[in-house]
C-alpha cells in the first residue's frame, strides 16, 4: 500500500456554533457518561451565522443527537499520552485514544443526547436537550442527528469500561427536600429528581472511594452537601449560592467538603 502525503494544513480554525447553558456549572458531579442522568438538562443557544432556521430543519424528527463539543476547561492545562480512567479505578494508565478523558491533543467531546425541543424566541434559536454531560458556556463545534440502524451496533464490545455500577439508595433530610420542594416552585426544575440520579451513581473520584467525609456540587445556582452512609448517601442540606450578598446562577462551590 502506497502512503501519500498528506497535503492539509497543519492547523485548522474552528468556529463554535453554540454554547451550552448547563445545569452542571462546575465539573464536579458531572456524569461521566451522557444518558446516565436523564433529569440533567441544557439549552444551547446557536450563534451567528448557525442560529438560521432552515439550519435546523428536520431536525425535530430525530429523537437524539450527536454533539461535537470542546472541553474548553482543560484547554489550559495540555494534553496527556495516558490518562487513568475511572472505569479502571484511577490506578491503570490506558493511552489517551483509547479513553474518553478532556485531556485530549484536540480537547474534543462528542455525546448523544436527547433533543427536547427547537426554541425559537426572538431572534435567538436554542435546542433544549436532556440526558447531558456538559459544563456550563461549553462550547458546540457541530450537531448531526443520531440514526439507530448505523449507530447504535449490537456486536460493539466495551473492552474495560464494563458497565454501570449497581446504583444505590439517595436519601434526603427534612430540611433538604423542603428546599428543594420550594425551588421547584420558583423555578420550574425537578432538582431532587437531578440530585438523586446524579448521587445514586456515585460521582466520587476513584481516589476518593474510601473517603467518608461529606461533599458538596454545584447544580444552577443551588449547592449541594451530601455524605455517604452505609447504605447509600444522604443529601443533608441544599442552599442557594451567594456571590457578595446576592444570588448567583453561576458561582462555584468546593468540590469536597473535607479530606
Amino acid at each position: 500500500m502506497v502512503v501519500k502525503k498528506s497535503s492539509f494544513p497543519n492547523t485548522v480554525t474552528i468556529q463554535p456554533i453554540g454554547v451550552i447553558h448547563s445545569c452542571f456549572t462546575e465539573k464536579f458531579g458531572i456524569p461521566r457518561q451522557p444518558g446516565m442522568v436523564p433529569a440533567a438538562i441544557a439549552r444551547m443557544e446557536l450563534l451567528p451565522p448557525c442560529n438560521r432556521e432552515e439550519m435546523v430543519r428536520g431536525l425535530q424528527q430525530f429523537s437524539h443527537i450527536w454533539v461535537h463539543f470542546l472541553f474548553h476547561q482543560t484547554v489550559s492545562e495540555g494534553w496527556k499520552p495516558t490518562v487513568r480512567p475511572p472505569w479502571l479505578g484511577g490506578q491503570k494508565r490506558v493511552g489517551v485514544f483509547a479513553s474518553r478523558s478532556p485531556h485530549r491533543p484536540n480537547h474534543m467531546g462528542l455525546s448523544v443526547v436527547k433533543l427536547e425541543a427547537i426554541v425559537k424566541e426572538k431572534d435567538t434559536l436554542f435546542l433544549d436537550l436532556s440526558g447531558i454531560d456538559f459544563l456550563d458556556q461549553t462550547p458546540v463545534l457541530d450537531i448531526k442527528p443520531y440514526i439507530p440502524y448505523s449507530d447504535c451496533l449490537e456486536s460493539a464490545c466495551c473492552g474495560y469500561a464494563k458497565g454501570l455500577q449497581p446504583e444505590v439508595l439517595v436519601t434526603f433530610t427534612a430540611e433538604a427536600l423542603a428546599f428543594c420542594s420550594s425551588y421547584q416552585g420558583e423555578t420550574g426544575r425537578n432538582i431532587v429528581q437531578l440530585i438523586k440520579e446524579m448521587i445514586r451513581h456515585d460521582p466520587r473520584p476513584a481516589s476518593q472511594k474510601k473517603n467518608k467525609s461529606r461533599f458538596g456540587m454545584l447544580l444552577w445556582d443551588v449547592n449541594i452537601r451530601w455524605c455517604v452512609e452505609a447504605e447509600g448517601f444522604r443529601v443533608e442540606e441544599c442552599a442557594k449560592v451567594q456571590v457578595n450578598g446576592v444570588h448567583s446562577h453561576t458561582g462555584n462551590s468546593s468540590r469536597k467538603t473535607s479530606k
